[in-house]
């Protein structure tokens, strides 16, 4: 299956000197992100990659991912507009040589085949990775609560 955001790089294209590529996502993969990414839009996604050799087969890329959204507020149920730009840094393995490594400060690592990087799906794979999960509009915030129902859990209940 292709994924939304689909945009292969020949591994062989990245010389000594590296490659730099741009990824921007159309209306119609943006419509499909938010769609996989379960938020009511994905407004622009710019994603810039600087992708150098480490060895003949894995290959570091430093990107910067720019991003409009609108997200859905936890606290009011409201839509609000929500700006990404983040910094990131990921490796290309091929695919089955993916690391088992837990630490955390790693490079996250992408498999790839058949000589075919998808930085569409790079792209992809780090906007939802920095979406809050939990987003709150600016300024939201959770109403107070009664401090007898505070006090009894169950308090709320007695009234039915």
């Amino acid at each position: 299956m292709t994924p939304e955001l689909h945009r292969p790089v020949p591994a062989d294209r990245i010389g000594p000197e590296g490659f730099d590529v741009l990824v921007e996502a159309t209306p119609a993969e943006l419509a499909a992100l938010a769609l996989r990414m379960r938020i009511p839009a994905v407004e622009s996604l710019r994603c810039a990659f600087h992708l150098v050799r480490l060895t003949a087969a894995t290959i570091l890329a430093e990107g910067r991912l720019q991003a409009h959204v609108v997200q859905t507020c936890v606290v009011s149920l409201e839509d609000f507009p929500a700006d990404i730009d983040e910094a990131f840094r990921v490796r290309f393995v091929p695919a089955g040589q993916e690391s088992d490594d837990p630490d955390p400060e790693a490079d996250d690592e992408i498999g790839y085949a058949g000589g075919m990087l998808d930085l569409g799906e790079a792209a992809a794979e780090q906007l939802a990775l920095t979406l809050d999960p939990y987003p709150r509009a600016p300024g939201a915030e959770l109403p107070e609560l009664d401090a007898e129902a505070a006090a009894h859990p169950f308090a709320a209940l007695r009234r039915h």
